[in-house]
């Protein structure tokens, strides 16, 4: 189990903190191009649909409700990897210690 420790600081400190914690990700993904890369990639539905573990059917579904981002050339349907990882994680649920934890921070305890 991690310590915690709860301080009062400054919010222009905590603006710092962000501020690099954000740089510090941005340069570490500028140093990794090729990852870059193949999250940027292309791929047809079929890929999406073996991407999501999903049916051709569901993407085609969750594409004409507005569910996925896609890009549409002629009749052909293409998707962003990167794209289709943040809708994964757009469904991301916190597990209870953490739910715990913002319970806490919002009480101030």
């Amino acid at each position: 189990m991690e310590n915690i420790i709860l301080t009062q600081i400054p919010l222009s400190d905590l603006e710092t903190i962000i501020q690099k914690c954000v740089d510090n990700a941005i340069n570490a993904n500028s140093l990794n191009p090729n990852q870059n890369q193949v999250n940027s990639e292309l791929i047809t539905i079929k890929q999406a649909a073996e991407f999501l573990s999903l049916s051709v059917p569901t993407i085609y579904s969750k594409v004409s409700k507005g569910e996925l981002p896609f890009m549409k050339v002629s009749k052909r349907l293409y998707f962003s990897r990167e794209d289709l990882t943040s809708y994964i994680k757009s469904g991301r649920q916190n597990t209870k210690q953490e739910d715990k934890e913002n319970a806490h921070n919002l009480l101030g305890n």
